[in-house]
């Protein structure tokens, strides 16, 4: 299991936001990835359009996850409607002195 860090934004309407959560947690624990912490960044404006939406609610989420899922977890969050943009970041092993 690799770490990676997830942004997503999701809209601002609190039951479009709730509900791709929800989602992206299912999504998550399907693929065998376990949600270390979820840090909220709040509400923010979008540097471009995205899904006729100008401001999103951004969340960023840890994760421990098997990297060869990331493709099948990127996949299916294509589906999830309520999810605006996401983006897999991998972190650093950290080094022990």
């Amino acid at each position: 299991m690799k770490k990676y860090e997830l942004m997503t934004i999701y809209p601002l309407e609190d039951e479009k936001y709730n509900a791709g959560l929800e989602t992206l947690r299912a999504d998550l624990a399907k693929f065998g990835a376990e949600i270390e912490k979820e840090e909220p960044f709040g509400d923010r404006d979008l540097t471009y359009e995205v899904k006729k939406q100008k401001r999103g609610r951004f969340l960023l989420v840890h994760i421990k996850a098997n990297p060869a899922k990331i493709t099948e977890l990127d996949a299916q969050f294509k589906f999830n409607t309520n999810l605006l943009k996401y983006l897999f970041v991998a972190k650093e092993e950290e080094k022990e002195a």
